[in-house]
C-alpha cells in the first residue's frame, strides 16, 4: 500500500492523503517522497483538476522524517557520502518547490493550481515543511496538536526548506524561537505567530473551499514576488544587521560552540537571505549536509532518536505477556511520591497514595491539583480534565486500599529499616502477583529485596526529580529479580511516557555512579585552588547543562555529605574522596547547604535566585596564582564521568551501551552534542582516550586509571558501537 493516495472529487479538487500503514503517525520515507512527487505531477497535468489539498488519514498530519533514510543516502553514495546526501536533499527541495510553483508561468507568475494543506493534528519536521511549501495551511482546532520544527533537539536543523521558508515568512527574529529552540505550539498559537494561515473545525472542507476560490495572486509566495523584502530586514539592512548580530551572540552564548547545528542553521538563514530563493535552498542543503557529516550530528540522531525510540518500544524487554499497569499503589506522599502519583494519574492509571498521616496523603494529592491548576492557567488543561485526573487518586492511610494493585512503588525515606517495614506491611495485604518497586537512588536493591516475601517480584525504579519533568527512569534488577518484574516496570514506564533504561544492581546504579564523580571533580578542583569560574564555564563549554558547583548547590550539600559518609563506611580504606569530603564537610558545618539554604558555592537572594559564586567560600579556598589549561579542566570533568560509564559496562551494571548513552543525556545532561559517553569515546577514538587516561592518572591519581576494557579496545582500535552496538553484536 502506498504512503500517499489521491482522489479527485466531482468539484475538481484532488485530495492527496498521507497514510503510512502500520504507523500511528506518518513519517516520510524516500519511497513516500517519490509517490508524492508522482501524484503532484499527475494532478498538475490533469486539466480536470482545479487544485490540490494535501492531508492525512490519521489524527495527526505527520511526525517528521524517517531519519534512517539519511544513513541510506550516505551508504548509497559509497565513497562520496556528502554528494549522496546533497543530491538526496535537493530531490526533496525539487518536489516541494514543484508544489510551491504548482505549474505557474515563471515570467507572469500566473496559471498555478492552488495547493492547500489540511492538518488534522500534529505536524512536525517534514510534516510542517511540506505544508510550508503549500499556498495556504489550514489546521484543525485541536489544542492537543503540536506544530513546529523540532529538528534542532536531535542535533540537526530543518533541511527540507523549513529553515529558508520560515525565516522568510516570519523574519529571522520571528522564526528564531521555532528554528533555534525547536519550540512547538498548538494551532491557534501557530496561526497567531504566522506559521499557519487558518484554524478551522473542518480543515479539509475549509481547504477545498479555498482552493476552489483562489486566484493567481493567492498562489504566489511573497519571496517569489518582485521587490520582496525579508521581514525585519536582511543582514545588511540596519535592523536586520542588529538582528543577526544578536542571533549570533545568542547562539554562541547558548551552545558554547559545541552544537554544530545551531551555527549552521544561522549561517543558512544569513547567507540565504542575501540571494534569490532557489539559491537559498541550495545553501540550506549544503549547510544541512555539513551538519549531517559532522560526527556530533550522527551521534545525537543515534542516541536521541534511534536509540531512545528503540528503548521506549521495549528493545530490552523480556519476552513475557503484556504487563500493563491497571492500579498502582504509591507509598509515601513526599515530593517523589507526589510526582509519581501525578504522572500515573495523568496516564490513566488508578492510584492509591498512602502516607502515615492523612494530612500528608492529602498534600500529596494536592500536588496534582496544583499542577493541573497551573496547566489550566496556561490553557494546557481544563477543569474537567483536572477532575478526571484527581478522580483516579485515592489519598489514604489505609493499607487495605492497596488490594487489587498490580504494582506498588515505594517512595519513603532513604532508610533501609523504614523501607523494609513498608515492604512487609504491603506484602501482608497485596496479592501474590503484585510487583513491588522501590524508588531509591543509592540503596542496593538486592539487600532491600530481603524484606520481601517474593524477591523475584521486587525491583528498583529510580525516578529523577522532579518526576513530571525528567524524561528518564532507571530500572534496577536485583540478583533475584525476575523477568515479569522487569516487564512490568518497563510497561509502566511506557504508560507514563518516559524513557527507561535497565541496569543491574550495584552501588549508585548507573546515573548517580557517573554524576557523583563529576561533582566531586569540581569540588576537588576548588580545594586545589582552581578558579571556580573556570570550573563552571569549562563544564558548560563541553556541553554540560550545569557546572559541578551549581549542580551540588541544586541537589544540596548535606545530601552530598550524607552520601560521602555512607560511601566511606562501605568502602573503608579504598575510599578515594578525602579531599572532596574536606570541602563538603566544611560547607555543611558553615550551614552552606546550597540553594535551599540560600548559601552554597553560590550566594542567593531571599527568593532563592542565584547571585554569583560566593566570596566566602573562596576566601576559605583561595584561587591559586597558577591556573591549569582550560582543556585540562574539561578533560578532568569529562573523564570523571566517562570512565565510570565504561566501568559500569565492564562490570555488567550496564548491559546495553544504548542505555548508557541515552541514560547519560536524559538522566544528568551529559554533553548531548556528543551522543553520550560511549558515542563520545567513539568520536575521539579509544587510543586517544586511553592515552589521556595515562596522562591524567600520572598527574591526578588512580581515579583516572584506564579501565581494562578501554585499554583492550585501544590496542585493537575498536569502537564501542562497532563492538557492543546492535550491529556489532550481530556480527559477533
Amino acid at each position: 500500500m502506498s504512503d500517499f493516495t489521491m482522489e479527485t472529487g466531482a468539484d475538481g479538487v484532488a485530495v492527496i492523503t498521507w497514510d503510512v500503514a502500520g504507523k500511528s503517525m506518518n513519517v516520510l520515507s524516500l519511497e513516500g517522497l517519490k509517490t508524492l512527487d508522482a501524484l503532484v505531477d499527475e494532478a498538475l497535468a490533469d486539466e480536470a483538476v482545479k487544485g490540490i489539498v494535501i492531508t492525512s488519514a490519521k489524527d495527526s498530519f505527520a511526525g517528521g522524517m524517517d531519519l534512517n533514510i539519511i544513513a541510506k543516502m550516505k551508504d548509497d553514495a559509497g565513497d562520496e557520502p556528502a554528494r549522496g546526501l546533497f543530491e538526496g536533499i535537493m530531490q526533496m527541495h525539487t518536489v516541494l518547490r514543484k508544489i510551491e510553483r504548482a505549474g505557474m508561468d515563471p515570467k507572469t507568475l500566473k496559471g498555478a493550481k492552488p495547493v492547500a494543506a489540511a492538518l488534522p493534528g500534529t505536524a512536525l519536521g517534514i510534516g510542517l515543511e511540506i505544508p510550508l511549501a503549500c499556498h495556504r495551511i489550514f489546521a484543525a482546532d485541536n489544542a492537543k496538536a503540536k506544530i513546529g520544527l523540532p529538528e534542532i533537539m536531535v542535533g540537526i536543523f530543518p533541511g527540507a526548506g523549513g529553515t529558508t521558508r520560515l525565516s522568510r515568512k516570519l523574519g529571522a527574529m520571528g522564526a528564531s524561537q521555532y528554528l533555534l529552540e525547536g519550540k512547538l505550539v498548538e494551532p491557534k498559537k501557530a496561526k497567531g505567530a504566522g506559521i499557519i494561515d487558518e484554524v478551522a473545525e473542518d480543515p479539509l472542507a475549509a481547504a477545498k473551499e479555498w482552493v476552489l476560490n483562489a486566484k493567481d495572486a493567492d498562489c504566489v509566495k511573497p519571496w517569489d514576488q518582485k521587490g520582496w523584502k525579508m521581514p525585519g530586514g536582511a543582514p545588511y539592512h540596519p535592523s536586520g544587521f542588529m538582528t543577526f548580530v544578536g542571533a549570533s551572540a545568542m547562539v554562541n552564548g547558548k551552545t558554547k560552540g559545541v552544537y554544530p547545528a545551531a551555527k549552521a542553521l544561522l549561517s543558512a538563514v544569513y547567507e540565504g537571505a542575501l540571494v534569490p530563493f532557489d539559491t537559498a535552498l541550495k545553501i540550506e542543503a549544503r549547510w544541512f549536509v555539513n551538519v549531517l557529516m559532522n560526527p556530533s550530528s550522527s551521534a545525537m540522531i543515534r542516541s536521541l532518536f534511534i536509540n531512545k525510540e528503540a528503548l521506549e518500544k521495549g528493545a530490552n524487554r523480556p519476552s513475557v505477556p503484556d504487563e500493563k499497569v491497571k492500579k498502582v499503589g504509591v507509598m509515601g506522599a513526599g515530593m517523589m511520591g507526589a510526582g509519581i502519583t501525578l504522572v500515573s494519574a495523568q496516564a490513566g492509571i488508578e492510584v492509591v497514595l498512602i502516607d502515615q498521616k492523612q494530612e500528608a496523603a492529602d498534600r500529596g494529592k494536592a500536588y496534582t491539583a496544583d499542577f493541573m491548576d497551573k496547566g489550566i492557567k496556561r490553557g494546557k488543561a481544563t477543569e474537567a480534565k483536572k477532575d478526571e485526573v484527581l478522580s483516579r487518586i485515592t489519598a489514604t492511610t489505609d493499607y487495605d486500599a492497596l488490594k487489587g494493585c498490580d504494582l506498588i512503588i515505594e517512595a519513603v525515606f532513604e532508610d533501609p529499616k523504614i523501607k523494609a517495614e513498608v515492604t512487609k506491611a504491603v506484602d501482608a495485604v497485596t496479592g501474590d502477583d503484585c510487583i513491588f518497586a522501590t524508588n531509591t537512588s543509592t540503596l542496593p536493591i538486592t539487600e532491600l529485596a530481603k524484606a520481601s516475601k517474593n524477591p523475584e517480584q521486587f525491583i528498583g525504579i529510580h525516578f529523577f526529580s522532579p518526576v513530571e519533568k525528567m524524561a528518564l527512569v532507571e530500572i534496577i534488577k536485583g540478583k533475584q529479580t525476575g523477568d515479569r518484574a522487569v516487564a512490568k516496570a518497563l510497561d509502566y514506564v511506557r504508560q507514563i511516557r518516559k524513557t527507561p533504561i535497565v541496569v543491574n544492581d550495584a552501588r549508585f546504579f548507573y546515573a548517580n555512579r557517573c554524576i557523583i564523580p563529576y561533582i566531586n571533580e569540581g569540588i576537588r578542583m576548588v580545594s586545589e585552588g582552581v578558579s571556580a569560574p573556570m570550573i563552571e564555564q569549562a563544564a558548560k563549554m563541553v556541553g554540560m547543562p550545569l557546572g559541578p558547583l551549581q549542580l551540588v548547590d541544586e541537589t544540596s550539600i548535606d545530601l552530598g555529605a550524607k552520601i560521602a559518609r555512607a560511601t566511606k563506611a562501605a568502602m573503608g580504606d579504598a575510599y578515594p574522596d578525602e579531599a572532596v569530603d574536606e570541602v563538603i564537610f566544611w560547607m555543611e558545618g558553615e550551614g552552606r547547604l546550597g540553594r535551599k539554604a540560600k548559601a552554597g558555592f553560590y550566594d542567593y537572594d531571599e527568593a532563592g535566585k542565584r547571585q554569583g559564586l560566593s566570596p566566602a567560600v573562596f576566601q576559605h579556598y583561595p584561587t591559586a596564582d597558577t591556573q591549569p589549561d582550560l582543556a585540562e579542566v574539561q578533560h578532568r570533568l569529562l573523564f570523571a564521568q566517562v570512565l565510570e560509564a565504561v566501568r559500569a559496562l565492564e562490570e555488567g551494571v550496564l548491559e546495553d551501551i544504548r542505555e548508557g548513552d541515552v541514560g547519560a543525556i536524559l538522566g544528568w545532561g551529559f554533553a548531548p552534542w556528543s551522543g553520550g559517553p560511549f558515542s563520545w569515546l567513539d568520536m575521539v577514538g579509544a587510543p586517544w582516550a586511553a592515552e589521556q587516561c595515562d596522562i591524567l592518572t600520572e598527574k591526578f591519581g588512580p581515579r583516572f586509571t584506564c579501565p581494562a576494557l578501554l585499554r583492550e579496545m585501544a590496542e585493537k582500535t575498536q569502537s564501542f558501537y562497532g563492538r557492543f552496538g546492535p550491529e556489532g553484536q550481530k556480527a559477533a
